[in-house]
């Protein structure tokens, strides 16, 4: 026998491979090969380590020598702002490969295909799960030369960083099984996508707050990391993927003939919780019922059409799920924002204007696409509607359902600014804390709408609308806040913070603030703010506002030729 020859597993490796659904899964061969041959797989992980070579020349010391005994505060903070990146990224992109895992295949209807395969159910949700996650593992270990460079500088020690990719690969797991968990439960990828990112939102601000809260103390932090954040990841994956299985093996959604629709009184009486009733107060102002009578003379079919049955096509799951989530974590952030920490008060517009990022596009990234996606656009056009009518129509209907849903969360707000005596003087935060938010759900329907356009699928026009908002509205706060703690130039910082005009995270931090609310004794210490880059902000939203007109004109100007 050769001595080289490589050893073979033993007989109960196979067999535990098997149980695993890791040998031979035809699955998970198929979506590794689908996932890591797209152009998005190439262009993402250049992408994410070009952004990590950027931030690394950016924050190496230009000292001929570096003094390796020192351990600076700011290599710390550095540290911290690397592995919190990488921890909000993750959040941000597991579930946009593992929310389409099983909905996907109810879209392409293959669902019915894959039950009936030989496959175990347990085998198709752990194909599905690692086939997703792979790309983004190997994001991370991407980064490992990188942290690498850092470690000389000090701040953290080896084993706190090995403790912080632990709690890496462990999160995006996590996050990979709630968005496959949640694909199981709808038909529309779109659906699974928003409520996985609002059930992961929690778990990403409780994440930070953890981190931060014990930087003081790095033994007890990797005490956390290494043991507690582990132990409840893996609980809640066993959990979700078993509850996954278990409605593969015995599915509730199959035979598509006849059931497009979706019962809604059996719905509502088989709910959990929330119960929507479209004849009353404020649930008609988003989902009105049904139409009984005929139109009146000159109303929008279109319109019609939307508010009445596409709202409810696919039932009021999703609905009940984003108000009832998007409810309980306000109110305690009202609590502690509003009226405990009121200094922190933009923190709550904030969680405002991240919730409708994360539902707005849902309901106007698929207005064009699913009718490409039915092959019903040609039909449309070639009716007597003009395509300009047909775009508000379909416009006012997503805009209108996004901003109530959106307005759930300004009642809380308006309700802690009215309570607590400290925000009566200062009226500019309150103006701000509304106009701001208000601004954002318009930006954000122009961009979603103008993808849903130019784009085929609508999977693809509602990531490239996320994509187009991160890069207005994250990136910016994120180069102001590295720039801050890297301890850039003031002339670089100036320049950083005028770039961030497109930012409303910049723009509400930017807002001023009494020594009342900042809870000081002396009025010296209020903040005063930047006047100049709110205005920017404005200026530059209705900028935005006007391209994605002029882009949309174009487009249908061309569907008004059917050219399509």
């Amino acid at each position: 026998m050769n001595a080289h020859a490589p050893r073979s597993l033993h007989p109960a490796h196979w067999n535990l491979l098997s149980r695993w659904g890791l040998k031979n899964n035809p699955v998970l061969q198929r979506e590794l090969l689908v996932n890591l041959r797209t152009n998005r797989s190439f262009i993402l992980l250049a992408a994410y380590q070009l952004l990590l070579a950027a931030v690394t020349w950016i924050a190496w010391p230009s000292d001929d020598r570096l003094d390796l005994t020192q351990n600076p505060p700011s290599a710390r903070r550095l540290v911290d702002l690397f592995f919190l990146g990488q921890y909000v990224i993750a959040s941000l992109i597991a579930p946009s490969f593992a929310a389409g895992t099983i909905s996907g295949e109810k879209e392409r209807q293959t669902y019915e295909m894959l039950l009936a395969s030989p496959l175990r159910p347990g085998a198709i949700v752990i194909g599905k799960l690692v086939a997703a996650l792979t790309h983004l593992a190997l994001l991370i270990v991407a980064s490992l030369p990188i942290i690498v460079l850092f470690l000389p500088l000090g701040g953290v020690s080896v084993y706190e960083v090995a403790a912080a990719y632990l709690g890496l690969f462990v999160s995006v797991i996590l996050f990979g099984s709630i968005g496959v968990f949640c694909s199981s439960y709808f038909s529309r990828t779109s659906n699974s996508l928003v409520v996985s990112y609002l059930l992961i939102l929690p778990l990403v601000i409780g994440g930070v707050l953890l981190w931060q809260s014990l930087a003081g103390d790095g033994l007890l932090r990797l005490k956390v990391i290494v043991m507690v954040v582990p132990a409840f990841a893996i609980a809640a994956v066993i959990l979700m993927s078993a509850a996954t299985a278990n409605r593969l093996l015995y599915p509730p959604d199959v035979g598509s003939e006849g059931k497009e629709i979706i019962d809604l009184e059996q719905e509502a009486a088989e709910a959990v919780g929330l119960v929507i009733q479209p004849d009353q107060f404020p649930d008609r102002l988003f989902a009105p019922p049904r139409r009984d009578t005929l139109m009146e003379d000159g109303a929008n079919p279109v319109y019609d059409k939307e508010i009445h049955g596409e709202i409810f096509s696919q039932g009021t799951l999703m609905l009940r799920l984003v108000i009832q989530i998007s409810i309980l974590l306000a109110i305690p952030l009202m609590g502690v924002l509003l009226f405990w920490r009121t200094g922190w008060a933009p923190w709550f517009a904030v969680y405002v204007i991240v919730f409708n990022l994360l539902v707005g596009p849902v309901f106007l990234a698929g207005t064009f696409t699913s009718e490409r996606e039915r092959q019903t656009l040609d039909l449309l056009l070639t009716t007597t509607l003009s395509p300009w009518r047909i775009f508000w129509g379909k416009f006012i209907v997503g805009f209108r359902v996004a901003f109530v849903l959106t307005s759930f969360l300004v009642w809380p707000m308006l309700l802690g600014l009215l309570l607590n005596p400290d925000f009566y003087s200062n009226w500019a935060l309150i103006v701000g804390m509304f106009a701001i938010p208000v601004m954002v759900a318009v930006v954000n329907a122009f961009v979603a709408i103008t993808a849903s356009l130019y784009q085929t699928r609508t999977s693809m026009a509602l990531m490239t609308t996320y994509l187009v908002l991160i890069v207005l509205y994250v990136i910016p706060a994120g180069l102001s806040t590295l720039a801050s703690t890297l301890n850039l130039p003031e002339k670089a910082q100036r320049v950083i913070d005028w770039l961030g005009v497109s930012s409303p995270f910049r723009a509400l931090f930017a807002l001023p603030m009494d020594h009342q609310i900042l809870r000081s004794d002396e009025v010296s210490q209020s903040h005063a703010g930047n006047p100049m880059l709110v205005l920017g902000y404005f200026a530059c939203s209705l900028a935005i506002i006007a391209i994605t007109m002029i882009l949309i004109a174009a487009k249908m100007k061309r569907l008004g030729g059917h050219l399509e």
